[in-house]
């Protein structure tokens, strides 16, 4: 249902990645790209990685080929998913998103106003983006 409704309604060929991986890496990685001024080109090629190649985000090997890709200094990669900075900013960010009563993915937030969670029809936004322009 979701790869049709991808198809269909944007335009998208999404091909879901492996179940039951941890993520965790994938985002302490990312928090490490954002420091390093790359963190939007890594989130698009993780997300690339998983929703139209299939690749493992838990993979350390496909992490670091990522990084690589999108220009990041790799030499000491490891270290990177082990540094308790970027551990403790992915823990804040699951906090924060608990405390705002986020329990799906995605989950947008418009306006600061209005929450939308998991795979909504393109109709379901543009209803919500109408509202807030039409509140002004």
């Amino acid at each position: 249902m979701l790869q049709k409704r991808a198809r269909e309604q944007y335009g998208l060929e999404i091909n879901v990645g492996p179940p039951g991986i941890d993520s965790r890496p994938a985002l302490i990685a990312e928090k490490y790209a954002g420091s390093q001024g790359e963190g939007e080109a890594f989130h698009k090629a993780v997300m690339q990685a998983y929703w139209q190649q299939t690749r493992s985000i838990d993979d350390l090997a496909v992490l670091k080929e990522i990084a690589e890709q999108v220009g990041l200094n790799t030499e000491n990669f490891d270290a990177v998913l082990t540094n308790p900075a970027f551990d403790a900013a992915v823990s804040a960010d699951i906090d924060l998103a608990h405390e705002y009563g986020l329990t799906g993915v995605p989950s947008l937030i418009f306006s600061d106003r209005y929450l939308v969670m998991g795979a909504q029809p393109y109709e379901v936004l543009k209803q919500v983006v109408e509202k807030i322009l039409e509140e002004g």
